[in-house]
């Protein structure tokens, strides 16, 4: 089976938005949080800090892909500077506020408030959540201030991850014209909304 290394050129338009999904690509799920980090039930709706903490990215893990239902598939992975480049695009190019479900429907009253990656896995705060993840891995901390969001899809358990929605390139890749008209498309949006 195909193995795929992606890159993000400076050219590619790399993370715009993060979906919450029922199966993650990258096979973790993310956490939510009431004020008691160590208990992770929900209790009392009134005290809940209404954070999903959880991985985006996994450096060198390989994240199976078909396009289409006759493809066999392949995996792509991503190595840690590639993973560190679209974090900080990320935040660079204000998508932070850009959610999704299930890839579909576009969420408002959602927004990243915090994004980091993994310097040292024993001592990184994403320990204390209960994840075990290699050096290299972008956590996020997501608010969720939308009322059917939280209470339809986090707290019934429906959502369990985060899976990315994004452009990058195939390593050594030749150009890609239907994803050149989509990357100038979304930068002039990106251009129009300043």
């Amino acid at each position: 089976m195909t193995i795929k290394e992606m890159e993000l050129d400076d050219d590619d338009l790399g993370v715009f938005a993060l979906s919450i999904v029922d199966v993650p690509a990258i096979k973790e799920n993310f956490i939510h949080l009431r004020d008691e980090p160590k208990r992770f039930e929900l209790a009392k709706v009134d005290d809940e800090k209404r954070l999903l903490i959880g991985p985006a990215l996994i450096p060198n893990k390989p994240i199976f892909r078909r396009d289409n239902e006759e493809d066999e598939g392949y995996y792509i992975y991503f190595k840690p500077s590639v993973i560190e480049k679209a974090a900080h695009n990320f935040i660079r190019k204000s998508m932070h506020l850009n959610h999704t479900l299930m890839h579909e429907e576009k969420l408002e009253g959602m927004s990243v408030v915090e994004t980091w990656l993994i310097e040292d896995p024993e001592r990184d705060k994403s320990t204390a959540y209960g994840f075990n993840l290699p050096k290299g891995t972008w956590m996020l901390s997501v608010h969720v201030d939308n009322e059917k969001v939280w209470n339809e899809q986090v707290k019934s358990g429906k959502v369990k991850g985060f899976s990315i929605e994004a452009y990058f390139s195939e390593k050594n890749a030749k150009p890609d014209p239907v994803k050149d008209a989509m990357r100038q498309l979304c930068d002039s949006i990106e251009k129009a909304a300043l």
